[in-house]
């Protein structure tokens, strides 16, 4: 259709007797005018998924509807990008004399060849796929896959790459995620474990732990993170120099190892203050003494 539309414009304008430049002049202009329409198709696309992307943020619930929204036009925008570019280059193909039905029914043959060989390749494709339906994963999740951990900078149907706290890059291929541990998902818990003395009141401890907990949620800059008051589950194991108490904070998704250190901070100045003994691991040195000494080193002598 498109060369037939160049030739009538080729023929008004009287050029269409002209003999042996004719032809691939006008192939040449039907290929420019391919090229031309794919950049424009490919604007309009992009265009039509920004706009697209605008309403349904703006319709979002929250901010967890609202990156799942912007997770799903990265891929769009990359599935639209491919899908021009191929029929273009169909199109061009075409227009310059090569029949396409060959190279279909190759690379046909082809691909069920390469999807015996790269069979890798189809099931990234495909695990990207559905953890992009079942909004697995979105772009800002921090997340735990193929054992490693790290903020999604990018999610793509053939991999997903991480930045972990040291500011290394991970890229995931999709089919190597078996598992997926989200830690961005509405709210997460700030885990601790306290250890005291053994000779501390548990129950005086106890209360230190709460009264801290509460003059934090109090603060302008926490009272937005912290979502409860401490759930304090009780004592969780008599450890060689401690006695461990388990506790959580329920937070905001993401802020939950800033509320920790927060809360481990102050609860440190709060059992200075109160006197309760933090322990670390002692060791006790018995000597003997003078004349138990002297008869020991007697008696290695003799042994020797």
């Amino acid at each position: 259709m498109l060369n037939t539309f160049v030739q009538s414009i080729w023929s008004d304008l009287g050029l269409g007797q002209a003999a042996g430049w004719a032809k691939p002049v006008l192939s040449g202009v039907t290929v420019l005018l391919i090229v031309l329409l794919a950049f424009l198709s490919a604007a309009l696309a992009r265009r039509f998924i920004a706009a697209s992307h605008q309403r349904l943020s703006a319709r979002a619930d929250g901010p967890e509807e609202r990156k799942r929204i912007e997770t799903l036009e990265r891929v769009f925008r990359y599935i639209a990008s491919v899908v021009v570019t191929v029929v273009a280059f169909m199109l061009v193909l075409s227009e310059l004399g090569i029949s396409i039905a060959p190279i279909l029914a190759t690379a046909g043959v082809a691909g069920l060849a390469i999807g015996f060989g790269a069979q890798s390749l189809v099931k990234d494709y495909f695990t990207g796929f559905v953890m992009l339906i079942e909004n697995q994963i979105r772009v800002g999740d921090v997340v735990e896959v193929a054992g490693k951990v790290g903020a999604v900078e990018e999610l793509t149907l053939r991999y997903v790459r991480l930045r972990d706290y040291e500011g290394a890059v991970h890229y995931v291929p999709n089919g190597a995620i078996l598992t997926v541990t989200n830690r961005s998902r509405l709210f997460a818990f700030a885990v601790l474990d306290i250890g005291v003395a053994y000779k501390e009141d548990i129950e005086r401890v106890s209360q230190v732990m709460k009264e801290t907990a509460t003059a934090l949620r109090a603060e302008p800059d926490w009272a937005d993170k912290i979502l409860d008051d401490l759930d304090i589950a009780g004592v969780d194991q008599w450890a060689d120099s401690a006695v461990v108490i388990k506790c959580r904070l329920k937070t905001v998704a993401q802020e939950q190892w800033a509320v920790r250190r927060a809360f481990l901070g102050r609860l440190k100045n709060a059992f200075d203050r109160a006197g309760i003994e933090i322990p670390f691991p002692h060791r006790t040195v018995y000597t003997l003494p003078a004349q138990e000494n002297a008869g020991a080193e007697k008696s290695a002598l003799h042994s020797d």
